[in-house]
């Protein structure tokens, strides 16, 4: 193909992703303006967790000066400090206009990387299903403080083939923020030939987190995270909870659901409920350290990164909910990232189509959304419709999981990626 045509291609497809583009931010920034709304008026108090949780943190740590991760142990990695005390810059009073805020101009970023800022019509329809996610998840998919690290992930993984340095910086301050991310920058280590960049900028990063919370007095608190969430018990939206969930149905006795004042979330009760959280932990390393030796087998035999990489991302992300005592409906929000991903990548030569997990995870994501905000109170009175509801939508999470490591068992070598871009 001469310059002249390839010049001429380009500036075509440049042409028709523009209008698209603006189309796409303009329905991206509107889902946002709904999604806040709901957040702000709908009934289930979606964004209690910011109003409330987070606002004391930040509070305390203004008022008193004792900053959780630093001063005391914290549920969250050090980094979710800056979103949280960012979101009362302007006073404790307006928290919920500022986070949502905040959440907006993020995804709006991730979105201008995501597209390429227009130039790529790829990524433009790509931004389109994630919209669609968004609105298909509710307003919990703003409410957390996940979203920061789904934007940031977003971001991250759309640098990585270009610019794998930064990538691996972006990708560790999110998983500074929640750990979920890690298992992206994992993904990238085992596929990507520029796996040392990556897991440097990785370890450079978290170096300075870990010297900045010692400087600052954190000692031990910097890793508390780790250890705060070994005790806690079995949350009732997590897969394995549907076990206890339908003895209550049935009226088994000594099978309960019940707060946790120190978690601050909802958990099952009932016989077995001690070995089963015991048990998960563990099962998950061995879960990620299966699908981790699947994607080198893969690597090692010669298959594409291309390949590779969007379906370890996702069997990684998918197992960190699936095998998990913890099943926050935010959870969900992940899967966009690797899904994403997978997208783009389509349109490089031999690699899987993600049409089919596209479209599961939006189905999953609505199935989230009719069980969390607005019924949940019915799921916590034991409701059958509603039990239903999140079985089928856990039933549909290990599908998906399924469907991510049967695609990595059956990758072969006889393709090669393709320079095309996206």
């Amino acid at each position: 193909m001469t310059t002249t045509a390839v010049t001429s291609t380009f500036e075509t497809t440049r042409a028709m992703a523009a209008p698209s583009a603006l189309t796409l931010a303009l329905v991206f920034i509107a889902v946002h303006l709904t999604l806040g709304l709901l957040n702000l008026f709908a009934p289930g108090l979606p964004l209690g967790d910011v109003t409330i949780v987070y606002a004391r943190w930040a509070e305390q740590a203004y008022s008193s000066g004792a900053v959780v991760g630093i001063d005391t142990s914290w549920v969250y990695p050090l980094l979710a400090l800056a979103p949280i005390l960012a979101a009362v810059t302007f006073g404790l009073e307006h928290i919920a206009a500022t986070w949502l805020s905040l959440v907006m101009v993020l995804n709006v970023v991730a979105l201008g990387f995501l597209t390429r800022w227009g130039r790529s019509r790829r990524g433009v329809i790509v931004g389109w299903w994630w919209a669609a996610f968004l609105l298909a998840l509710g307003p919990i998919a703003l409410a957390r403080i996940d979203s920061i690290t789904v934007a940031l992930a977003i971001i991250g993984v759309r640098l990585l083939r270009a610019h794998p340095q930064t990538a691996g910086v972006v990708l560790a301050c999110a998983t500074w923020i929640k750990v979920w991310p890690a298992a992206l920058m994992f993904a990238a280590v085992i596929a990507l030939r520029d796996r040392g960049k990556i897991a440097v900028a990785g370890i450079a990063t978290t170096a300075a987190v870990v010297v900045f919370a010692v400087l600052a007095g954190a000692h031990g608190n910097v890793f508390s995270f780790i250890t705060e969430q070994t005790g806690r018990g079995i949350q009732i939206e997590s897969p394995v909870a549907g076990i206890w969930l339908w003895q209550i149905v049935a009226g088994v006795a000594d099978t309960a659901i019940y707060y946790d004042t120190e978690i601050l979330t909802f958990q099952v009760a009932g016989s077995g409920v001690a070995v089963a959280a015991a048990v998960l932990t563990p099962l998950l390393a061995v879960m990620v350290l299966t699908i981790a030796l699947l994607g080198i087998r893969a690597v090692r035999a010669g298959v594409a990164a291309s390949n590779v990489l969007p379906l370890l991302s996702l069997a990684l992300v998918t197992a960190l909910i699936v095998v998990n005592k913890v099943g926050s409906p935010q959870f969900i929000s992940w899967l966009a990232v690797p899904v994403v991903f997978g997208l783009l990548s389509h349109r490089i030569h031999s690699a899987p189509s993600f049409r089919m997990p596209a479209a599961l995870t939006l189905f999953i994501a609505v199935l989230t959304h009719a069980v969390y905000p607005y019924l949940y109170h019915l799921l916590l009175a034991a409701n059958p419709g509603m039990i239903t509801l999140l079985t089928i939508r856990n039933l549909l999470l290990i599908a998906l999981l399924g469907w991510a490591i049967v695609g990595l068992v059956r990758l072969s070598p006889n393709s090669s990626s393709s320079k095309e871009s996206v």
